[in-house]
């Protein structure tokens, strides 16, 4: 553009001796008129350019990026990004800690009327373009634990899942399911019933009320009689004589094996089951009745009052929600 206006005015100049030299009398007046209307040429050539080139080096390359479904930010970028590595680093810089997991682009491709479509070249990216930030699949997938892995020790024997429809009977001891395997044999051959020792059935209502006690610390009178029409019709040789549906002795059997194993995890610290233990007894008359006011699970609850995991407590545990709702808070500012 100098360069222009420097030829321009030396060809003023030059126009302006001549007149000068060829035309002596000419009034000075138009000496001026001449000049003013070719500067006035070189202003009209000269600006346009001259702003036309500022506004490509100010120009600015806008982007609106979802972060996540209800929040939306405005990022302006002095110049478009090499490539789409470059675009995503600057957005964690520009964007954290909202955007402190690994993620994808997808930007509104105008050539499918602002469609969604994956970002794989820098160059489709629009100067005013709308992005979308998607998580990868890997930060999926990790996600349910890492909201948890603030957490040093979680004990593994917390309750998952509530009570089945149908009750899974687990495997006894080697001398049991082999007695139980031959019993049931006889049983389809002749209807010969089984009977036990003591110690047999005891491994049996031990570890039936194990595994009840996955679901339930304290299962209803329902749950109780599912349990044991579960065991004997896996294990028809088991069915009582006499019982309407064969069962009924193994529910009773099993509701005071639950008992005595509430009392075996409440000395052994269980809070689950402790903290209904001390109340009325012979030792005891005045205190509250065993079978009132228990503190239990209540309906579609899995864990009541579960242990604090390993070397925390409840200022600990305290400390660690608030943590966790500050940080929910910072990844979504509007809720």
């Amino acid at each position: 553009m100098l360069s222009v206006y420097f030829v321009m005015k030396c060809t003023v100049y030059f126009q302006f001796d001549t007149i000068i030299t060829d035309h002596n009398k000419v009034n000075g007046m138009m000496y001026s008129v001449l000049i003013y209307e070719t500067i006035h040429f070189l202003k009209i050539i000269s600006i346009p350019c001259f702003s036309h080139r500022m506004m490509a080096v100010s120009q600015k390359f806008l982007l609106r990026v979802h972060v996540t479904t209800d929040v939306a930010v405005k990022v302006s970028l002095t110049k478009r990004p090499e490539s789409v590595e470059e675009l995503i680093t600057i957005l964690r810089e520009k964007l954290n800690p909202r955007l402190d997991f690994e993620f994808t682009l997808q930007y509104e491709d105008p050539d499918f009327d602002g469609q969604l479509t994956c970002l794989l070249d820098i160059q489709e990216l629009p100067e005013k373009g709308t992005l979308k930030v998607v998580r990868s699949e890997s930060d999926v997938s990790s996600c349910a634990s890492s909201d948890t892995d603030i957490l040093p020790h979680v004990p593994l024997a917390q309750r998952l899942k509530c009570w089945p429809d149908t009750f899974p009977v687990p495997t006894f001891s080697y001398e049991v399911e082999h007695l139980l395997e031959e019993g049931n044999r006889a049983f389809e051959m002749s209807g010969k019933h089984l009977r036990l020792t003591r110690a047999q059935k005891h491994n049996i209502l031990e570890t039936m009320a194990s595994v009840m006690h996955t679901f339930k610390a304290y299962p209803s009178d329902r749950d109780v009689g599912l349990a044991a029409e579960a065991l004997v019709t896996t294990h028809p040789c088991l069915k009582e004589p006499g019982s309407t549906n064969g069962s009924y002795g193994w529910k009773t059997s099993l509701k005071f094996k639950m008992g005595n194993y509430r009392t075996k995890l409440a000395r052994s610290g269980c809070v689950e089951v402790s903290v209904n233990a001390g109340r009325r007894s012979v030792n005891n008359p005045e205190r509250e009745h065993p079978h009132s006011n228990i503190k239990r699970a209540r309906r579609a609850e899995v864990n009541y009052l579960p242990n604090f995991p390993r070397g925390e407590d409840q200022v600990s545990l305290e400390d660690m929600r608030v943590q966790i709702k500050m940080r929910l808070r910072r990844l979504s500012p509007t809720k």
